[in-house]
């Protein structure tokens, strides 16, 4: 009965992701599994029944072609429909951006899990760096250029990073982006955010 519970209980790494849309947030916990998309307990195709809903949680991960690969667990509240999906939209690129981004993040172990979140302490000193000028390097020395077959120099090509990819595909898509659309609350003395009283003559 012990080595079944110990078989269920394997460690696995929760990358995190929170996502806001209007007043709907959503917590995202993402891990690698088989493509499972459960919302508050319940699967996608019964907790959104409109298609555009469910494209939108989905496009994240259809963007950085992770469709079958990740498990998505999601804690949504607040808002509305269309709010709650466009929050767990971005609550899935964050997590997945956290998934690919480099390995200067914390790790914690909460009951039999880790979850890789972005340390707060490494973030303060990334902003330092970013604000500090930068001292310029000494000119390093130039690679020796090799003229191809036809005689003309081939640029060295540049190794291409794979995570910086996925994250510049979910940045040009606008996932990671907060829609910043709220309603406006409404102000003393009018009947609206805007809209006044009407006018009588008599």
């Amino acid at each position: 009965m012990a080595e079944k519970k110990a078989a269920a209980k394997e460690p696995r790494t929760y990358y995190l992701g929170t996502g806001r849309r209007k007043t709907a947030v959503a917590r995202v916990r993402v891990t690698e599994g088989k493509g499972a998309v459960t919302i508050n307990d319940r699967p996608l195709d019964d907790y959104f029944t409109e298609e555009k809903d469910r494209a939108a949680v989905l496009g994240p991960l259809k963007v950085t072609e992770q469709l079958g690969r990740l498990d998505v667990l999601v804690t949504a509240q607040g808002g509305g429909i269309t709010g709650q999906a466009g929050a767990v939209s971005q609550g899935i690129a964050r997590a997945i951006k956290t998934m690919f981004s480099p390995p200067a993040e914390q790790k914690r172990h909460v009951f039999n899990a880790t979850t890789v979140i972005k340390a707060r302490k490494d973030q303060d000193r990334e902003r330092e760096r970013a604000k500090a000028p930068t001292p310029t390097p000494p000119p390093a020395a130039k690679p020796a250029v090799v003229p191809g077959p036809d005689g003309v120099a081939a640029a060295p090509a540049a190794p291409a990073d794979p995570a910086v990819g996925m994250i510049k595909k979910l940045r040009d898509s606008g996932y990671l982006t907060r829609d910043a659309r709220m309603k406006e609350r409404k102000k003393y003395g009018l009947r609206g955010a805007r809209r006044g009283t009407q006018f009588s003559k008599r």
